[in-house]
């Protein structure tokens, strides 16, 4: 069986289609094998992004149409980078490991010592494999080798959600500056929004995520690099330029103020959601896709909550950008420690090919039609949202590949924040503000980048909390540097300058 697992997996609805001359999907009978102890089995661990595990319903009938047997251990996702990090220092990895985009680093190491396999030189055996981007796959290269499968992203869906009837309620427009932001913010906590008398609101609802919460997405508005950036030629983390330390300053006066909630340091996702949605705050910044199911679940608790998404902030500088990834979420790596032999890791993209048939995609994201989801135009919609919460959205975040070249359907929208977020994201993409080091390369920061990142994160914290002031900032830039900073920074620029 081999070690433990890892990324998770789930779906797979077999479809038998003629044979080939290929290793593909397309020339495996598996969907009627029903012996499962002579089935492949193949283990996986994943980050769990809703209250509760789900039930088996999609998974037992994934299994039963592809004769594969999958094994899941799911991980609160508080608790996932804590878990990855045990099992890869305890060698007991599954057989998939599911990595984002910005821990590459972390691994580059036990890549380049040969800990994981080279899949590369296997993925045109695999029709459906095949398909998969070559600028994408390009973007996960590490020493011009392809060692993972990319699941697709948007370039960059970062924005703001936030509550058009307060907004309308105080006659306020959405903002379109920083300084319209702050000011939303504190209307939001100080002039009663909701109108109910009451002192009970704040503007920003927030989490302990410096990426993926608002503070990233505010530090682009501010012309923030994207990790790392490049002045006077020369390759520089995000935290040297002065524009992190003003996202810094305007963090700490939300705070101070009380135009955010102060815990946000310690605050889960699903807490700071669960704020934006009960009314107790009225600006959400992240992915604007959001704005749906915040909406749904919103609307059972006060039916007549309106959302409205905006993405275009200016900084003080007069200029709009935005962070982006790669165009990936994450890579799936396959660890020789737990996949064993060349044979064993064909059985595994045999897998993955079939989750980039649509109609294995499809069961995957949406689960079963006319159960969990019906089809308008062509677009899937969901019946029951309660019903597919529980059995089919935790998976969803292991779709590979994306629509377009996977098959799966794009989701049916007719509410209008939703709508206009997706036209949003198209926008973000003439105002990229990209990371120059995806392509570059540095052995210090692969090997310490998990050491070095935590503490400016940590500082950063510090700072926003007021328990650091700008010099104790510098102080903690050069803790980094002596730590390894320093040679992470030299590595990067000799690359830079190739």
């Amino acid at each position: 069986m081999k070690t433990k697992f890892f990324s998770l997996f789930f779906l797979v609805l077999l479809v038998l289609v003629s044979c080939s001359n290929n290793e593909s999907a397309s020339n495996n009978e598996g969907g009627d094998n029903t012996d499962s102890e002579d089935s492949p089995t193949i283990h996986f661990m994943t980050n769990l992004l809703t209250p509760n595990v789900p039930n088996e319903k999609i998974l037992t009938k994934v299994e039963d149409a592809t004769g594969y047997n999958l094994e899941i251990d799911w991980v609160p996702d508080n608790n996932y980078n804590e878990r990855l990090n045990t099992a890869f220092a305890t060698n007991s990895l599954p057989d998939v490991v599911g990595i984002g985009f910005q821990q590459i680093d972390q691994f580059k190491e036990a890549i380049r010592d040969g800990q994981f396999w080279e899949i590369g030189p296997y993925l045109e055996d695999y029709e459906n494999l095949s398909k998969l981007k070559d600028e994408i796959i390009d973007n996960s290269k590490i020493d011009g080798k392809v060692y993972g499968i990319y699941q697709g992203r948007p370039l960059s869906r970062s924005g703001i959600i936030y509550r058009k009837d307060w907004a309308d309620n105080l006659g306020l427009s959405a903002p379109t500056t920083t300084d319209e932001f702050f000011e939303m913010a504190k209307a939001f906590t100080e002039e009663d929004p909701d109108g109910n008398g009451e002192d009970d609101t704040i503007g920003l609802t927030d989490r302990s995520d410096l990426i993926y919460g608002s503070f990233k997405t505010i530090a682009s508005w501010f012309g923030t690099p994207n990790y790392w950036g490049v002045k006077d030629d020369e390759i520089l983390p995000q935290f040297m330029f002065q524009e992190y330390v003003d996202t810094m300053d305007f963090m700490k006066e939300l705070r101070d103020n009380g135009y955010m909630n102060k815990d946000f340091p310690v605050t889960s996702k699903e807490d700071q959601t669960e704020m934006f949605k009960n009314g107790t705050a009225g600006l959400y910044v992240g992915s604007m896709s959001d704005v749906k199911s915040m909406y749904e679940d919103a609307s059972k608790i006060n039916p007549d909550v309106e959302y409205d998404v905006q993405n275009y902030v200016e900084g003080p500088d007069g200029e709009y950008g935005v962070w982006s990834i790669p165009g990936y979420g994450s890579l799936m790596l396959f660890p020789k420690s737990s996949v064993e032999s060349e044979e064993e890791l064909k059985d595994i993209l045999t897998f993955y090919d079939y989750l980039m048939t649509p109609e294995v995609a499809n069961l995957a994201l949406w689960g079963e039609e006319g159960v969990h989801y019906e089809l308008i135009d062509g677009q899937a919609k969901v019946i029951d949202q309660d019903k597919y919460d529980a059995e089919v959205r935790p998976y969803k975040i292991f779709e590979i590949g994306e629509p377009e070249t996977s098959g799966k359907y794009e989701g049916y929208n007719d509410y209008e924040p939703a709508l206009k977020a997706k036209e949003l994201e198209k926008d973000n993409e003439n105002y990229l503000i990209e990371n120059p080091t995806v392509t570059l390369d540095s052995e210090t920061y692969a090997a310490k980048a998990g050491e070095l990142d935590q503490i400016m994160t940590d500082a950063t914290y510090q700072y926003i909390l007021g328990e650091m002031d700008e010099e104790g900032f510098e102080a903690a830039i050069e803790k980094w540097k002596e730590a390894g900073g320093q040679e992470a920074l030299q590595e990067f620029n000799e690359s830079y300058q190739k």
